[in-house]
């Protein structure tokens, strides 16, 4: 879920005048005439020529400064060494209107329109704007995350000072939630749930985003010798600040959080069919959440966008009404709009767990204390993900696209991935069983917790005469069901 900038920087006047004053002397220097030896104009013309022609031939010089920060194939992690690819996975060359948005967001930082810092919260996240200021997005940055080495916000690091036991959650990879951001939203693709905006990892650079002391004096320093001293800035692999590799999401206007809402329905009761319409979408999230094993859904973290009934005025000549009743209604009159309403599940930095919550901290879903959750499955849920999740073909397919995006992580490590998709696994079977066992959200969260651990089976091409590797491919997978026991005492 991209290497410098997106457009190749055009060479400044002070970066392409030592290259015109090379040429110039070099024709001077072949004009003049050697010690003793006069030459003719002729001769002079021909040096002059020649001088000009080997300047062209030279190859130019592609320096990795003015490389794009937008690219669908190259890598854009390549610039310095170690570094693993992560345009390959984030799968957003094929997304034309995510594309788009990167652009934007890159012609924003160099015309200055830099990013702003979100206060609420616990990591380092920033509202992303573009050329006219409009919010279009938010950037997260792997090292400014709640747990991460630049966080800006002092109260993880108080937490870690003052009580380092119960710093971190156990049961989650640390550092990988950009990860989950983007995880959360190939989940809700495949799924057709749409309430999770768009989300993709991407490389970003601004000099708003919580950089170390020693990256600020390299850069203005690079800065420094490339504006004196043009051909040794022409050497150097980057001037500017190093790209933050993170989660980039787009911004949903016109949402508000949940509590805002939730309070509001308390006194303003929905329509019959608006609030069969949030049922609907509440029962999206419970999917998501319970899929992904969410460990941080509260009802600040998930945003509510409801438009109130409107009154949309008619033209009398509309053949269509009739004349008689406008007559009886007089001049002040119209049809009232359906209200809509929509949901948006944002936050899903805390989830893909590579085991269940097995502390005193049990981290539920906070969303299992609304009247919504007492309400058995919908039939419309069923026919949209049940089908789905029966089929562990799709399941599978799934958790291949996952280990796809996490293994683009420096620290990726097989084996504890593996354990993420048991998990995942485990949650889809549940999900499966509540939904055609016509169970209500609060009922499932109340079922036992389970891993299905994936192996490969002895039997199969073992007598063949095939290769290992041949043999390895075509043995089948086995499913094996692993139920965890609850903790005595858990609280949050």
């Amino acid at each position: 879920m991209q290497t410098d900038s997106t457009d190749e920087q055009q060479p400044t006047a002070e970066a392409a005048s030592p290259v015109k004053s090379e040429t110039l002397n070099s024709i001077e220097q072949l004009s003049e005439p050697s010690a003793g030896v006069p030459m003719s104009p002729r001769q002079t013309a021909a040096a002059s020529a020649g001088a000009v022609q080997q300047q062209q031939q030279q190859p130019p010089q592609r320096h990795r400064e003015n490389t794009p920060l937008l690219q669908a194939q190259e890598s854009a992690a390549s610039e310095t060494e170690g570094e693993v690819d992560l345009t390959g996975c984030s799968h957003y060359a094929d997304d034309a209107e995510f594309a788009a948005l990167i652009r934007e967001t890159l012609r924003a930082i160099e015309l200055g329109v830099n990013p702003e810092r979100i206060y609420q919260g616990s990591s380092g996240s920033y509202f992303v704007r573009d050329s006219s200021g409009k919010k279009i997005g938010v950037f997260k940055p792997k090292d400014e995350e709640p747990y991460g080495r630049l966080n800006p916000k002092w109260t993880k690091w108080m937490h870690k000072m003052c009580c380092p036991c119960c710093f971190g959650r156990s049961c989650l990879v640390p550092n990988q939630g950009y990860l989950s951001e983007a995880g959360a939203s190939i989940v809700d693709h495949k799924l057709g749930l749409g309430i999770v905006p768009n989300t993709k990892v991407v490389r970003l650079a601004c000099e708003v985003f919580n950089y170390t002391p020693v990256d600020r004096v390299k850069a203005r320093t690079k800065r420094n010798l490339a504006t004196r001293l043009p051909s040794v800035g022409r050497r150097f692999h980057r001037i500017n600040l190093p790209p933050k590799v993170g989660s980039f999401q787009t911004f949903m206007d016109g949402y508000k959080d949940a509590d805002y809402w939730l309070s509001r329905f308390e006194t303003e009761p929905l329509p019959q069919s608006v609030n069969e319409e949030f049922q609907y979408q509440f029962e999206k999230l419970v999917v998501l959440d319970y899929l992904i094993r969410n460990t941080d859904r509260g009802n600040d973290n998930w945003l509510i966008s409801y438009g109130k009934p409107e009154i949309e005025a008619q033209d009398d000549s509309d053949p269509a009404i009739d004349s008689g009743l406008v007559d009886e209604l007089g001049d002040d009159w119209g049809i009232v709009q359906q209200p809509k309403i929509s949901l948006a599940a944002i936050d899903n930095g805390l989830a893909f767990p590579f085991k269940h919550p097995d502390q005193w901290r049990a981290y539920p879903f906070h969303w299992a204390w609304l009247p919504q959750a007492k309400a058995p499955f919908s039939d419309r849920i069923k026919e949209l993900v049940l089908p789905r999740l029966a089929d562990m073909r799709f399941v599978q397919s799934l958790c291949d696209e996952l280990v796809c995006l996490f293994r683009t992580d420096r620290g990726y490590d097989r084996a504890t991935c593996e354990r993420q998709m048991d998990v995942l696994r485990g949650q889809a079977l549940n999900l499966t069983k509540a939904m055609r066992d016509c169970l209500s959200p609060v009922q499932l969260v109340q079922l036992p917790v389970l891993t299905m651990e994936r192996t490969r089976s002895r039997t199969g091409a073992s007598g063949s005469n095939a290769s290992d590797d041949q043999q390895h491919q075509q043995q089948p997978f086995t499913y094996r069901a692993k139920y965890y026991k609850r903790p005595f005492f858990s609280c949050c």
